[in-house]
C-alpha cells in the first residue's frame, strides 16, 4: 500500500514560505482532490512528491523513502504539470516512446486508444500543438503510465468542456481497471468532484482540511430561517459563513446536526461553494 507522509514540511523561496510546517498523510489506492487557492502551496507539494527539489525543512516520504534524487522511487511517480511537460523539439510519437521506456507499468494499448480519442497526430511536433492538444498529450501520458502515484496539476488547460469530460471519464475508467493513488489538483471543482474519494485543502501553505469526500458532504449544512431561530440553533455550531436580509438569516455550518428544527430550511452546497466558504480569510484554520 502506498503511504505518503509529510511531517512539518516547509519549503521557502527567497524568504517566502510556500509550505509552512505542513503535516498530512495520504495512503492507499484512491483519487484524492488537492484543493486550494492560488499560492496555497499545492504545486510545491506535488513537485516535492515528484522529487523535483528538496524541502527547506521537515520531512516528506513515500513508503518511508525520500523522493528527492531517488530514481527507483520517482519512476513510479508520474507528475503531469499545467504546462512545460515535454521538450518542444520532440514529436508526439517520441514522447510516447520515452514514456513507455521510463514507466514500468506503461500500457501501450491504452495510450494508443487515448491518442485516437483525443485525435493526436503521432508525427506532429510538440511546438506545433495547441494548448489543448498539449494538455491532451499530458493526460495520455499520465493515464497510460499506470504509475502507482499519478499526479495531475491543472492538466486540462486549453481543453474545451467536452474534452475535459472525456478526460474525467477516461481517468475513472483507467483507475477502476488498475487501482493506484491519483492526486488531482483543480480549480474546476464541481466538474471533477464526483471522482474524489478524499479531499485535502491547503491554505497559505498549511493543511486547512483533510476529509473523506462522504464525510465532507455529511459534515456541512446551509440553514435559512428567521434570524432569532437561526442564532439559537447555531450558537453551539461551527458557523463558517452568515448573511442577513430583511430579518432572515442564512448560515453555512461545518459541523454535525443531529436534529432539524421544523421552521428552518436545511440544504447542502456543492463542493465548489463549500470550498469558497472554507477558504475565506475570516474562517480560522481547521474550522476553529
Amino acid at each position: 500500500m502506498t503511504v505518503i507522509k509529510a511531517d512539518q514540511l516547509t519549503k521557502s523561496y527567497k524568504g517566502e514560505q510556500a509550505l509552512d510546517a505542513l503535516t498530512v498523510q495520504f495512503e492507499g489506492d484512491k483519487i484524492i482532490g488537492l484543493l486550494g487557492k492560488n499560492g496555497a502551496g499545492k504545486t510545491t507539494l506535488m513537485r516535492l512528491l515528484a522529487g523535483h527539489f528538496k524541502q527547506t525543512s521537515g520531512n516528506i516520504t513515500i513508503n518511508d523513502q525520500e523522493p528527492f534524487n531517488n530514481y527507483f522511487l520517482t519512476r513510479d511517480i508520474c507528475f503531469i504539470q499545467e504546462n512545460n511537460n515535454f521538450f518542444e523539439k520532440f514529436k508526439v510519437n517520441e514522447v510516447i516512446q520515452l514514456a513507455s521506456q521510463f514507466y514500468p507499468n506503461w500500457d501501450e494499448e491504452e495510450a494508443n486508444q487515448l491518442l485516437k480519442t483525443f485525435q493526436l497526430n503521432r508525427k506532429q511536433k510538440i511546438n506545433a500543438l495547441s494548448k489543448g492538444m498539449l494538455s491532451a498529450l499530458g493526460i495520455i501520458v499520465g493515464i497510460a503510465s499506470h504509475a502507482p502515484i499519478t499526479i495531475f496539476d491543472e492538466p486540462y488547460i486549453g481543453l474545451d468542456a467536452s474534452y475535459r469530460s472525456v478526460f474525467y471519464d477516461k481517468l475513472l475508467e483507467s483507475y477502476q481497471s488498475n487501482k493506484r493513488m491519483i492526486i488531482l489538483s483543480t480549480h474546476l471543482i464541481d466538474e471533477v468532484s464526483r471522482l474524489f474519494e478524499e479531499v485535502a485543502i491547503l491554505h497559505e501553505g498549511k493543511l486547512h482540511l483533510h476529509e473523506i469526500s462522504e464525510q465532507l458532504k455529511d459534515n456541512h449544512w446551509l440553514l435559512r430561517g428567521k434570524k432569532e431561530t437561526i442564532d439559537q440553533e447555531t450558537n453551539h455550531l461551527n458557523v463558517i459563513h452568515s448573511s442577513e436580509f430583511l430579518g432572515k438569516k442564512t448560515v453555512v455550518v461545518y459541523d454535525t446536526i443531529n436534529e432539524q428544527h421544523e421552521t428552518i430550511e436545511y440544504d447542502k452546497l456543492s463542493l465548489q461553494q463549500l470550498f469558497v466558504y472554507l477558504t475565506k480569510e475570516e474562517v480560522a484554520q481547521d474550522g476553529q
